[in-house]
């Protein structure tokens, strides 16, 4: 059962969901830009809904360090019909608050852009528990080589929706926070040196279900 009604506070979990019938849920540039600010804006507690926000106070908010931060993201990857975060719980129920605001919000967004109306996510986004530092470690290089596992980039570190570029520049911001440095030393190493074998993996894991 991966689904967690409750969330404890200074845990890591990795939190993931995807398009109904895994339809795409990203279509063009604003829509990944669009998660990624909805995302942004939503750490902080007490917000008004994105949707009313004028874009010159949302552009402030998203350049400030949340006062009363939900939760913290560690580490992200925005796929066409699916998405991956790394997310800290600060506050009590910070993970299913941000998490229905955030979905909900979006949601709205593709919804009118579309002229559709209904669900675009397949249920309850799914969450487990990281239990150990290697285990968050290694589901990091795993979240930022999803693109290039499923060939939409050349390179990982050109694929422009992940924190992986972050992490190469060692840049930690409102959207997205970085492990502790301890963890990531030679992390480009640490990522790219497996690349090649997660394809390879990829492709046998495929091979054997069409099996």
């Amino acid at each position: 059962m991966y689904y967690r009604p409750s969330f404890a506070c200074e845990y890591f979990y990795h939190i993931y969901n995807r398009g109904v019938a895994k339809q795409e849920i990203f279509g063009d540039k604003n829509d990944y830009l669009r998660m990624l600010s909805t995302f942004s804006y939503y750490l902080e507690k007490y917000t008004n809904k994105y949707s009313i926000v004028l874009k010159e106070e949302l552009n402030n908010i998203l350049l400030k360090t949340p006062v009363q931060p939900l939760v913290q993201i560690y580490a992200y990857c925005l796929m066409p019909n699916h998405f991956h975060l790394i997310l800290k719980q600060i506050m009590d129920r910070g993970i299913s608050e941000f998490m229905r605001k955030t979905l909900n919000s979006y949601t709205r967004y593709l919804n009118t852009k579309n002229n559709r109306v209904g669900p675009i996510f397949q249920g309850k986004f799914k969450a487990v528990l990281i239990e150990s530092d290697e285990q968050l470690l290694h589901l990091s290089r795993y979240i930022h080589l999803n693109p290039y596992v499923a060939k939409l980039t050349q390179s990982v570190q050109e694929y422009p929706w992940s924190s992986y570029k972050q992490y190469l520049n060692k840049d930690s911001n409102r959207l997205c926070s970085l492990l502790d440095s301890s963890l990531t030393t030679d992390y480009k190493e640490f990522v790219e040196d497996y690349a090649s074998y997660a394809v390879d993996l990829a492709y046998i894991k495929k091979f054997l279900i069409d099996i």
